[in-house]
């Protein structure tokens, strides 16, 4: 449980801007959808797909580091980092594991002979959005155990576009369809309390003299 009185101290630390804009925000966020990216070996494509999430408002990034093991790239990510949470997987299996038993389906963003096109993507499911390496794809444990395949519908001659690019195309298209929907999308009022302590927080410098000033004074 939120401590509400902390958090009440450290949002009146704050510009009421800030506190409106967090609130503006976190109103446009979802966990509806989350998106995986496995061995990305070209980092600033993992940040600029982490800087996509922010910005069309999904809240979690799911980074497998099975061989490359680098960190995300802060200068693409622009900031970013702060504002979505990653989970960080060590293999492929755990981090599906860990997402169907949340309840999300699995959906590799790949052709494949059982395709969606985007536009024709049910949204109404809770869903992983796998995007894999610029050089191999998706692993085969992820396409064997997927529940669902995404395609981006091209015209031209050229026929894959680069993860980022990609996956930009695909994460505003079903965030914006989520929107205009009757689904149930939006955080819930305990994880949007959470999300705006954890922002308080990285707003204030120096937050640990803060908190303990605060800390000692409540003893």
């Amino acid at each position: 449980m939120i401590d509400i009185d902390y958090l009440t101290f450290l949002e009146n630390i704050l510009t009421d801007n800030r506190k409106e804009k967090f609130l503006k925000v976190l109103n446009n966020r979802t966990k509806h959808f989350t998106i995986a990216v496995e061995d990305i070996f070209q980092m600033h494509n993992a940040s600029a797909v982490m800087r996509s999430c922010e910005v069309f408002g999904i809240q979690e990034l799911n980074v497998i580091e099975e061989r490359y093991g680098k960190s995300i790239d802060k200068e693409i990510a622009m900031g970013a980092q702060k504002w979505v949470d990653i989970s960080s997987f060590d293999s492929v299996t755990n981090c599906i594991d860990s997402l169907k038993d949340k309840g999300y389906q699995i959906i590799a963003t790949t052709p494949h002979e059982n395709d969606y096109l985007l536009e024709d993507f049910d949204i109404s499911k809770p869903s992983a959005l796998f995007f894999g390496t610029e050089r191999d794809g998706l692993s085969e444990e992820i396409l064997r155990r997927a529940d669902g395949f995404l395609k981006i519908p091209m015209v031209g001659f050229t026929e894959s576009l680069n993860i980022s690019v990609s996956a930009a195309i695909i994460i505003q298209n079903l965030t914006n369809r989520l929107r205009n929907s009757d689904i149930n999308w939006q955080l819930t009022e305990e994880e949007i309390l959470v999300k705006r302590l954890d922002w308080a927080k990285k707003s204030i410098k120096d937050i640990k003299r803060i908190e303990e000033r605060y800390y000692s004074s409540v003893q």
